[in-house]
């Protein structure tokens, strides 16, 4: 690592990555590069989608409901796609080469935002009041956008979930990759909340052009530190797909289904992998049907390397156990899944209301694409209150730590709540406009 040093109330000196010989890469020098690339991706990804609606409807005349449609659908593209990412760095190329793509990708999608914004001839005219129906953005138009936008969605494929496994690969220490993980999403939400107000004020009071053209060259800034940075990474090679391994479990099960499980070790033999033993055979007795997988049957492994001769038909014991945690995860997964959508769409519909709502504060107009960044500030601050006062401060009055699941649920609970209040408040404005006659 490149510093020694210990920071106050934030790294301890014990830290296992602090003890790392200097010529070693990783460890906290590559911080900085990582941060500002973050920083970078997210404050052009936040000012080039938060006031995507607003764009859509000022500028392409789309109308309001379909914008609100599309820009759904382009939130949860660019939400789903970094999982195709994710596998192909892990099969395939590692996080680095990945990311580093992606933020080219990034810096090619606020290119085509720009000349959007700047080039009359790719939108269509501005609607004009009584002279008729506005005219609809014609086919090249909307390709020209939504090449922008698939190449956004390339670029949040690409960087979103591994810059964080990039840059936790650079520790070796749990507890720095615990730090490092809470400033990846104080950063990645700071970034979100600037992209949501700087950017969206220069959009909505200077010009579109200049909105998109800061977000250009925040992306420009993200890759340059991103590639300063290349020389002090550690960049494991790839792995391999694990969902590979997932898929040998259930047909090599399968496959197995008439084979008997019993759990005497003198009737059954796992397969626990060359050169080990097996040790335990009580962790592949929990779930009978998956425990198929890793019997040793006849043919199956060659008996003076130890490695599995037909692998989707024996998998190994880690193997199996991780298909069960995968399974154990699916529900956590799935209600998250539900959450999300219900938050996606209570934002976009946030910006629709904002638009119609007198939203000057003064002299000061609040851009409708900046209606929801409170939450997102509320996210940031109690990161760092989490991190820095209150878990220490839990610990010290119970003498306990919460599990991870433990924060989750708290997590579902208030966002449960949330959306309760939201839906009492909407019921009270709907009230009211109906009150006066309004649709």
């Amino acid at each position: 690592n490149g510093s020694q040093q210990e920071e106050p109330g934030h790294l301890s000196v014990d830290h296992e990555s602090l003890k790392e010989p200097r010529n070693k890469k990783g460890g906290w020098i590559t911080f900085p590069f990582l941060a500002v690339a973050i920083l970078g991706l997210g404050l052009a990804t936040g000012g080039a989608t938060s006031n995507l609606v607003v764009y859509l409807i000022k500028e392409y005349n789309v109308p309001s409901v379909d914008a609100a449609q599309i820009s759904n659908i382009i939130s949860g593209s660019i939400s789903v796609a970094p999982v195709a990412g994710a596998i192909v760095a892990d099969a395939f190329f590692g996080c680095f080469p990945i990311v580093a793509v992606a933020m080219v990708m990034a810096v090619l999608s606020l290119v085509m935002f720009t000349l959007t914004a700047s080039l009359p001839g790719l939108r269509p005219a501005a609607c004009q009041l009584g002279a008729g129906p506005c005219e609809q953005a014609s086919t090249g138009q909307m390709a020209a956008l939504y090449a922008a936008v698939f190449l956004l969605c390339l670029s949040a494929a690409g960087a979103r979930f591994n810059q964080a496994t990039m840059g936790a690969n650079q520790f070796e220490a749990a507890a720095d990759r615990d730090v490092f993980f809470n400033w990846y999403f104080i950063f990645f939400y700071a970034s979100t909340v600037l992209g949501a107000t700087v950017i969206v004020y220069l959009q909505d009071t200077v010009s579109w052009t200049l909105g998109f053209g800061v977000s250009c060259a925040a992306s420009i800034v993200g890759l340059t530190a991103l590639l300063l940075g290349a020389r002090y990474y550690r960049q494991p090679p790839a792995q391999g797909s694990p969902f590979t391994g997932l898929a040998r479990v259930v047909v090599a099960a399968a496959r197995n289904r008439k084979v008997s499980v019993v759990a005497s070790k003198e009737d059954l033999k796992f397969y626990y992998g060359p050169r080990r033993g097996d040790d335990d055979v009580k962790t592949a007795i929990a779930c009978s049907f998956l425990n198929r997988a890793a019997v040793i049957t006849d043919g199956d492994v060659d008996g003076a390397s130890g490695s599995a001769l037909r692998p989707w038909r024996v998998c190994t014991v880690q193997q199996v156990e991780d298909f069960k945690t995968v399974l154990r995860i699916m529900p956590l997964w799935s209600a998250a899944i539900v959450l999300s959508i219900s938050i996606g769409v209570q934002i976009n519909f946030t910006i629709l209301q904002a638009l119609a709502m007198d939203r000057a504060v003064g002299r000061f107009t609040v851009p409708a694409g900046s209606m929801f960044v409170a939450s997102l500030i509320a996210v940031v601050i109690f990161l760092g209150l989490l991190d820095r006062v209150l878990l220490p401060l839990w610990r010290r009055l119970t003498s306990h730590t919460p599990t991870p699941l433990q924060c989750v649920g708290v997590g579902h609970a208030l966002t449960v709540l949330s959306m309760a209040a939201s839906a009492v408040i909407e019921r009270h404005r709907t009230a009211t406009v109906r009150a006066h006659g309004e649709e």
